[in-house]
C-alpha cells in the first residue's frame, strides 16, 4: 500500500493513500453504500478474530491492569476507592459511548463533531460494515463499536489517579459524563473521523491515541489535581504508595494489553499490525531502562516503581507513533520518554505545584506530547518510518505540535467547566474527616485488608 502524507481533502485520493492515517479514522465508511459500490468488501475471518482479540486486551489493560497499576500507587485505606473509580468511569464510558459516542465520534459529521444518525446504534447491524486499511477489506461494524468503546472508556479512567484519595465518588462519576461528551468526543472526532475530521484533514499523525487518549486525560487529570486541591499532608507527610507490587502488575497487564491497542489500530491482521506490535515492544523496553538508568544515576538506585512507570511512560510515547516509525525510531522514542518523563514526575511537578497524585500528567501528558511531537520526526523515510519520499519533518513537527496545541487547550477548557459545574451541583471534596479515616470505609463502607 502507498505510504504518503494525506493533503487532500478529496475522499477518492484519501482513501488511496490512507497509510499514515490512523486506523480509527476509517470508521468513516461505516455502513456506506458509496464503499459498497466501489468495491465489493470482503470479510475476513482473521481480521475479525484479531479485532476481538484486540478489543478484550484493551478491556485487560483496565480492568484489572490500570485499576491494579494506581491501586497499588494510593495508601491502603483508599485502594478499594480507586479501583472502584477505575471499574465504574469504565462501565459508565462504555454504555455511553453505544448511547451518544460512536455517533459522535464516527457517525458522521463536519470538521469537529459528528451527527446524532446513529444515536444508540441506529443502522448498525450484523450487515453493516467499517472498512479498513486496504480497499474492499471491511469488518463488521459491531467489532469497531466494541473496539473503540473500550478507548473511550480507558481514557476517563486514567484521569482518576490525579485526584485519588480525596474526590467524592459521585463527583468522579459527573465529571466522567461531562468530560467523555464536550472532550473526548471532539477531540476524538478530529483527530480520528477522515476526511472530514479538522486535524485528520490536516494531517496529524495519531495512530493509536497520543492526542485523544493520553494527552488528553493528562491535561483533565492536572486541572482536576488543581481545582480538586492537594491531599491533606501533601508535601509534610510521606504518602507513599501502599503496595508497589500490585503496581508491577499493573503495569504488566497494561504492556500485554497495549498490543491489542496499538497494532489493534492498525484494523487488520497485516504486516502493519506486526510493525505496531514490533514497536511496542521495542519502546516500552528501552523506556524502562531509560528510566531505571537516570533513576540510578541520579538517586544510585532503580527502584522497582520507576522500572514499572518506565513501562507506562514507553507506551503512552509509541502510541501515536506505533504504526508510521521503523523499530529504530520507536527505541528512540520510548528511550527519549523514558528518560524525560522521570523529570515530569519530579522537576515539571514540582514546579506545577500540585498534588498529581498517581502522576497522569507527568506520564501520560508528558509522555504523549513526547510521543506525538516525535512522531512527526520518526515518521521520515530517512530515520526508518514509513513516510513517502517527500516526506518534510519540520511541516510534519508543525502539523503535530498544532495537533498537540489544540488537544491541550480543548481538554484544559472543558476540564475547567466541568470541575466547577460538579464542585456547584454535587461538590468535589470529601469531607476532612472522611479523607483521614480514607475512602475505602467513608465511600464505599468496606476495607481492602480487615486484618
Amino acid at each position: 500500500m502507498k505510504t504518503t502524507m494525506i493533503r487532500s481533502r478529496s475522499r477518492e485520493r484519501m482513501l488511496r493513500t490512507l497509510a499514515l492515517a490512523p486506523g480509527p479514522a476509517m470508521a468513516l465508511l461505516a455502513g456506506s453504500a458509496g464503499a459498497q459500490e466501489a468495491a465489493a468488501p470482503i470479510v475476513d475471518k482473521g481480521d475479525v478474530a484479531w479485532m476481538l482479540t484486540s478489543t478484550l486486551l484493551v478491556l485487560l489493560m483496565t480492568v484489572p491492569g490500570l485499576a491494579l497499576f494506581y491501586g497499588g500507587l494510593v495508601r491502603s485505606k483508599n485502594v478499594l476507592s480507586v479501583l472502584m473509580q477505575v471499574l465504574a468511569v469504565f462501565s459508565l464510558i462504555v454504555l455511553l459511548w453505544v448511547a451518544y459516542g460512536y455517533t459522535l465520534a464516527f457517525g458522521g459529521g463536519g470538521a469537529f463533531i459528528g451527527t446524532f444518525d446513529k444515536l444508540f446504534l441506529s443502522g448498525v447491524t450484523k450487515e453493516t460494515l467499517s472498512a479498513t486499511f486496504t480497499a474492499g477489506v471491511s469488518l463488521p461494524e459491531y467489532v469497531f463499536v466494541a473496539f473503540q468503546s473500550t478507548f473511550a472508556g480507558i481514557t476517563g479512567a486514567l484521569i482518576v489517579g490525579a485526584f485519588a484519595e480525596r474526590i467524592k465518588f459521585r463527583a468522579v462519576l459527573l465529571f466522567s459524563v461531562l468530560w467523555f461528551t464536550f472532550a473526548y468526543l471532539p477531540i476524538a472526532h478530529m483527530v480520528w473521523y477522515g476526511p472530514d475530521g479538522w486535524l485528520f484533514a490536516k494531517g496529524a499523525i495519531d495512530f493509536a491515541g497520543g492526542t485523544v487518549v493520553h494527552i488528553n486525560a493528562g491535561v483533565a487529570g492536572l486541572v482536576g489535581a488543581y481545582l480538586v486541591g492537594r491531599r491533606i499532608g501533601y508535601g509534610r507527610e510521606a504518602l507513599k504508595p501502599h503496595n508497589v507490587t500490585f503496581t508491577m502488575i499493573g503495569a504488566s497487564l497494561l504492556w500485554v494489553g497495549w498490543f491489542g491497542f496499538n497494532a489493534g489500530s492498525n484494523l487488520e491482521a497485516t504486516a502493519g499490525a506486526a510493525l505496531a506490535f514490533l514497536n511496542t515492544l521495542l519502546a516500552t523496553a528501552a523506556a524502562a531502562l531509560a528510566w531505571s538508568l537516570v533513576e540510578a544515576v541520579v538517586k544510585g538506585k532503580p527502584s522497582m516503581l520507576g522500572g514499572a512507570s518506565g513501562v507506562v511512560a514507553g507506551l503512552v510515547a509509541i502510541t501515536p507513533a506505533c504504526g508510521t516509525v521503523g523499530p529504530l525510531g520507536a527505541i528512540a522514542i520510548g528511550g527519549t520518554a523514558g528518560a524525560l518523563c522521570v523529570w515530569g514526575v519530579t522537576g515539571l511537578k514540582r514546579l506545577l505545584r500540585a498534588d498529581d497524585a498517581l502522576d497522569v500528567f507527568g506520564v501520560h501528558g508528558l509522555g504523549g506530547i513526547i510521543g506525538a511531537l516525535l512522531t512527526g520526526v520518526f515518521t521520515a523515510p530517512s530515520l526508518g518510518g514509513t513516510g513517502a519520499a517527500d516526506f518534510s519533518i519540520a511541516h510534519q513537527l508543525g502539523v503535530q505540535a498544532l495537533s498537540v496545541g489544540v488537544t491541550v487547550v480543548w481538554s484544559a477548557v472543558v476540564s475547567v467547566i466541568a470541575f466547577l459545574v460538579v464542585r456547584a451541583v454535587v461538590g468535589l471534596r470529601v469531607a476532612e474527616d472522611s479523607e483521614r479515616e480514607g475512602l475505602d470505609i467513608t465511600s464505599h463502607g468496606e476495607s481492602a485488608y480487615e486484618s
